[in-house]
């Protein structure tokens, strides 16, 4: 009885949390077209209060616009631009601050009613206050990324090192967030007992985490149109030439991470290494004594990488045709974050022992 208390009491704390997932992976879907538009460094200016609300006015837009005209992605890149085409971008990027708004102010007003409720138990208060921290780095590391854009005065982009921390962060958070709701909401008795699975997946989630980066890299550079074939890139197998690409020298180590066509290169190849490994792991899933909930949820991360590599290779041969390749981009990186999320529940679901 006191047992069914306790999980009606956190029911509405763990919706609230599933909530706020999915408003975050919205976000990050915002931030990847910011990205792909060329939108995150339109908004030169970070006001918390007054940035809620756009330019309202011809000489508001002008002055934006102005502000805009002054640092490197519009002198070198965007020259062309019209008050029409600043406005393009504006939305997404202010569409992104914007959400993210709606985020903190969809995490505070349900927090300040479950106090008043006395819904939180003292072992959700070290999580709460987790999920804040999180929150707080995350913005504060997005605002870095882009003013390092504004002040520098060569930069026409975000670093794509910067973009790849701002990403990984907000998937932390997210995957955080999954990992507290998940506590709220399973059952001691649907967990399974398997150091091995337990360990294979959680190294799963290593190299899934280190396909993100590399995503991430992929669309800091725009890595994407630089061989839009499939399955060879650009008619070979291994890319030729890797210390250079489009008159640029790449010395050390800094080809792996630098060189847009490696990037690629290495993109490409971690996938079909994902993919086998989740075939093997879902066959080994398949053939141990599991819960339940395990043996009705085995087969989403399978499902998942199968989609994310077709979407992945639609994205590949359409990138050179920026309209399709942006919708594709976002659907290949939902559904990323949905496989990092089926694994981050099959590795809560999966214990080495019992705890």
């Amino acid at each position: 009885m006191t047992n069914a208390i306790v999980n009606r009491s956190a029911r509405p704390v763990a919706i609230w949390l599933l909530a706020g997932i999915a408003m975050l992976m919205i976000q990050v879907l915002l931030g990847g077209i910011t990205r792909l538009t060329g939108s995150g460094l339109s908004i030169t200016e970070w006001k918390p209060i007054m940035g809620v609300l756009p330019p309202m006015n011809d000489h508001d837009w002008n002055s934006a616009f102005e502000k805009y005209k002054q640092i490197a992605q519009y002198k070198y890149l965007n020259t062309y631009f019209t008050l029409a085409d600043f406005k393009s971008i504006f939305f997404w990027e202010w569409f992104h601050r914007l959400w993210a708004r709606l985020i903190a102010v969809a995490f505070l007003i349900p927090f300040v009613i479950f106090i008043v409720q006395k819904r939180f138990k003292k072992e959700m208060i070290r999580p709460m206050v987790i999920l804040f921290l999180l929150g707080a780095l995350q913005g504060l590391v997005g605002w870095i990324m882009v003013q390092s854009g504004l002040e520098d005065s060569e930069l026409v982009f975000v670093s794509h090192y910067k973009l790849a921390i701002h990403f990984i962060l907000a998937l932390v958070l997210i995957c955080y967030t999954l990992w507290f709701a998940l506590k709220l909401m399973v059952p001691s008795k649907q967990i399974t007992i398997n150091r091995s699975l337990h360990h294979f997946t959680l190294a799963l989630i290593v190299i899934l985490t280190l396909q993100l980066i590399y995503g991430a890299f992929m669309a800091g550079l725009k890595a994407g149109p630089t061989a839009p074939t499939w399955p060879s890139i650009n008619g070979e197998w291994l890319p030729q030439n890797i210390h250079s690409f489009a008159g640029r020298e790449f010395s050390g180590i800094r080809f792996l991470f630098d060189n847009p066509l490696v990037v690629h290169f290495i993109h490409r190849g971690l996938a079909y290494i994902i993919t086998v490994l989740i075939l093997v792991w879902w066959w080994k899933v398949k053939n141990t004594n599991n819960s339940v909930l395990l043996q009705k949820t085995k087969e989403i991360p399978l499902y998942l990488v199968v989609v994310q590599v077709a979407l992945g290779v639609w994205a590949v041969l359409n990138a050179i045709y920026p309209k399709q390749f942006i919708w594709i981009a976002e659907a290949h990186q939902l559904v990323a974050m949905l496989l990092l999320l089926s694994l981050v529940f099959m590795l809560f679901i999966l214990r080495s022992k019992k705890q």
